[in-house]
């Protein structure tokens, strides 16, 4: 997984964010963009790619953004990654194939992720294997943790 803190450009008449640039280190190469929502308390999760690696960034709101490294041999298996992306912080979450991965809006209102994948969403074939977000073997509870 790599991140990139993102860059905002602000002047009298608003602002600007570069997200993904083809010159940075982190890009890979493109496939589609596409927008997701979460609604505030809602988890959208677990699944991972075979092929695809995402870009997630959140455009407005605030989401917690969760890995999990299942992959057998990995240096990081086991371990759980927690990003709190948007509003606050506005963060590139790369996510690499085979890590599990989800989101939770944290907000009060809903949330707007960004999603600039490597790959194509094939509509007969989707690269996506998900499991239950809350009824499976992933370490990690969802809920709100205080303190």
């Amino acid at each position: 997984m790599r991140i990139k803190k993102l860059r905002i450009i602000p002047d009298e008449r608003g602002r600007l964010m570069e997200i993904l640039r083809a010159d940075d280190e982190i890009f890979l190469k493109f496939g589609q963009v596409y927008l997701t929502t979460a609604y505030p308390g809602v988890v959208k999760g677990w699944h991972y790619h075979k092929k695809q690696v995402d870009n997630f960034i959140a455009l407005s709101g605030m989401m917690k953004v969760v890995l999990y490294d299942a992959r057998q041999g990995s240096p990081t298996h086991g371990r759980i990654n927690e990003f709190f992306i948007g509003d606050h912080n506005p963060l590139l979450v790369q996510i690499p194939t085979y890590v599990y991965h989800g989101f939770k809006c944290i907000g009060d209102r809903e949330a707007l992720l960004l999603n600039c994948p490597t790959e194509a969403y094939h509509y007969a074939e989707p690269d996506e294997y998900r499991v239950d977000p809350h009824a499976n073997e992933i370490p990690y509870d969802w809920s709100r943790k205080d303190g």
